[in-house]
Formats: structure tokens, C-alpha cells, sequence
């Protein structure tokens, strides 16, 4: 007897990078097919437990944790997590029984694809990164297809199963109207003024954050530039601190910036970590960009990712250990660099893959040979 409705299970999270996209990817399959039946499974205890509930979809969770490459006693946990973590996922696919399991990385995404394979159910895996970790290699053995986001990744991947589709970004981010009157009120910038916006990612980037503290005197005497900060939550109250006495009219200082798409029209300059997702959000709303990528991720495809803009001079690739000598100056050099806004803005922009979640989940539809 046939299925009535199409059945995916989408597996992964742990960060923002992992979580918006995958979300991205089930909205774009309930547009093409409403009736639709979509489950995620995450890491108990990671952000994907909260973000996909409020984004409208039922996720269950596994005990699965990371393995940390330095030695740590936290490793002694990860066979047995992972033992437990694999035998739950193996209850939950049987028990949903899915058309197709999609993987977006993360720590979720390996036991749940092994485990869809070894029944003989069709995956596909999204890899964002310009480097393949070692999980997405090892499954992509078995998969029927990978997305990718960066050409030249079938140095990883069988060349016949990688479809480029580029990552799915936030939804509200592919139309940006540049310099509106709104992100001007919002951020209490004076028309005319050239803005630097600093990300670091919702908890904050440590060592791009003491760089622009280092320097903070330099943005107060740029004329003509203001600097919009998003510190992240862990590192407002001692920026702040360290912030009294200074007349601070040029500098915006927030926790969290909850709306990128304000931020990004009014923003000429985008200092940021080098996640894939954000790479994709730059490269879709066309900013010129100084990447700071972070040493602390895995096989560091972060810098990898940075590289791949850098070399096409679509972005500057500042490491993270010269960012406290470098990136002020760096920032403060571009900024009133007309030419150079122009060109690495024309560049990053050819980058962008603007349909990505509809082209994945037509693709997911494709894998689970599903006709309506």
C-alpha cells in the first residue's frame, strides 16, 4: 500500500550554521509539498531543541555528543553516547519510517544517516563547508546525493552524486534594500556615514572583540564612520565597562542584533567569523567583508571557507592571531576605499546561490522517488 504523504527525517544542528539551513530546507519542502510530514532529530541539550520547535516542527533528541580532538576526560563518554545515541536513532527511524533522511552536520546528522542507510533508505547530504569533514566523507559512500555550496568538493566526494546548490539562508535576508530609512532610526545612524558592522556570532567572538576593543579610540576619532558591534551575550557587560568615559556617539554596542536584515542594509563593511551560513548571507546580500576565521572548529574549515572568498578577492582574510595588530587598521583602510567596497562587493556577490532551499528540496524529493 502507498504512503500518502511524502515522510523526511532532517538530521543535525549543534550551531546556527547547521540549524537555520535545515529549517530553511523544511519550509521550502512544505511549499512544494504542504501535506508533507517532517521530523528533526538533534542533540539533547543543543539550540536545535529550541529553535525547531518555535520554527514549527517536532524534533527528538540524542544523547550524542562531539569528540574532542585535544585530550580531555569528556572523551571517555563519547563511545558510550554514541552507542546509545546510534540504538535511539535506530528506534526513531523505524518508528517514523521515513521516504528520506537528509543530514545538515552536526552532531546528530552521523548516527541517524548510518543508521537510514543500513535500513536501505535514501539520504542526502547538505555539506556547507568548502572542506568535508570526515563524517559527511565517510557517508557519502552511501548516499544518493550531496549539495554542496563551493565548487571543486569532489576532491572529497564522488563527482557524480554532488549537486552545487549553495546554503539556505535566514528567510527575510534576499531582498535587502540598501540604506533604508528604517536601519537608519533602528540604529541611530547619521545619513551619509559609512558603517562598520561587527559579528560574532550570538555568543560573541572573543578575539574579534578585543581587537576592536584594542583599537576602539581609532573608530571614535574616524569621522564619518559608525561602528555597529554585536558583542554577543557572554562579552556586553565587561565591553561596556571598559567603554565608560569615552564619548562613544559613533559606536552602537549590542548583545544581539535581532534584525541582520537592517543591519545589513545599512552596513558598507562586514567584519565576521567565516561560518558557512554567514559566508552565504554575505554572499546573497553582496557586502564587502573582512573574515576572521575561528581556530577553535573542527578540521578548521573555517579558514578553508575564508580562502575560497579571498582568492577570488571576494573577501579579506584576516587570521585570527593577527587580528589584534590587523583588523582596526584593516577595517579602517577599506572603509574609505570606495573602489575597494565596490569590487569586493561586485566579487562576493557572484558567489551567491539565491535558490538554495527550493533547489534541496527538490532534490530531497528526488532521492525519496516521490510522485504525488
Amino acid at each position: 500500500m502507498e504512503k500518502k504523504h511524502l515522510k523526511a527525517i532532517i538530521s543535525g544542528g549543534g550551531t546556527g550554521g547547521h540549524i537555520f539551513p535545515a529549517i530553511s530546507i523544511a519550509n521550502a519542502l512544505r511549499e512544494i509539498i504542504p501535506e508533507v510530514e517532517i521530523l528533526f532529530v538533534g542533540a539533547e541539550g543543543k539550540m536545535e531543541m529550541e529553535k525547531v520547535p518555535a520554527a514549527g516542527y517536532n524534533i527528538v533528541g540524542l544523547p550524542v555528543v562531539g569528540f574532542h580532538r585535544k585530550l580531555t576526560l569528556r572523551n571517555l563518554a563519547f563511545p558510550f553516547k554514541l552507542i546509545r545515541s546510534l540504538q535511539k536513532a535506530k528506534r526513531v527511524v523505524k518508528g517514523f519510517n521515513p521516504d528520506v533522511v537528509v543530514g545538515v552536520g552536526g552532531y546528530a546528522s552521523g548516527p541517524v544517516l548510518r543508521i537510514a542507510q543500513q535500513l536501505g533508505i535514501p539520504t542526502l547530504i547538505q555539506e556547507q563547508n568548502s572542506f568535508a569533514g570526515v563524517t559527511n566523507k565517510l557517508l557519502a559512500k552511501k548516499a544518493k546525493a550531496i549539495c554542496v555550496a563551493y565548487e571543486g568538493m569532489d576532491r572529497y566526494f564522488p563527482i557524480e552524486k554532488i549537486i552545487l546548490t549553495g546554503n539556505p539562508i535566514r528567510q527575510g535576508l534576499g531582498n535587502i534594500l540598501p540604506k533604508t530609512d528604517e536601519a537608519h532610526s533602528f540604529f541611530d545612524v547619521p545619513k551619509g556615514n559609512k558603517v562598520v558592522l561587527v559579528v560574532g556570532g550570538s555568543l560573541g567572538a572573543r578575539s574579534i572583540n578585543h581587537s576592536i576593543l584594542g583599537d576602539i579610540d581609532k573608530f571614535i576619532e574616524a569621522k564619518g564612520v559608525t561602528l555597529i558591534w554585536q558583542t554577543g551575550k557572554l562579552y556586553i557587560e565587561d565591553i561596556k565597562g571598559r567603554m565608560k568615559g569615552k564619548t562613544t556617539e559613533n559606536i552602537k554596542v549590542f548583545d544581539f542584533i535581532n534584525r541582520m536584515d537592517l543591519a545589513y542594509s545599512i552596513a558598507d563593511l562586514v567584519i565576521s567569523r567565516a561560518g558557512a551560513c554567514t559566508i552565504s548571507e554575505l554572499c546573497m546580500v553582496g557586502k564587502p567583508a573582512i573574515l576572521v576565521p575561528s581556530p577553535n572548529v573542527a578540521e578548521d574549515h573555517q579558514t578553508m571557507n575564508a580562502q575560497a572568498l579571498a582568492t577570488r578577492d571576494a573577501a579579506i582574510l584576516v587570521k585570527d592571531s593577527d587580528a589584534p595588530q590587523r583588523l582596526a587598521k584593516e577595517a579602517l583602510d577599506v572603509i574609505t576605499d570606495d573602489k575597494r567596497l565596490d569590487t569586493l562587493s561586485i566579487n562576493i556577490k557572484k558567489m551567491a546561490l539565491p535558490n538554495a532551499a527550493n533547489d534541496i528540496a527538490t532534490k530531497v524529493i528526488e532521492v525519496a522517488d516521490y510522485n504525488p
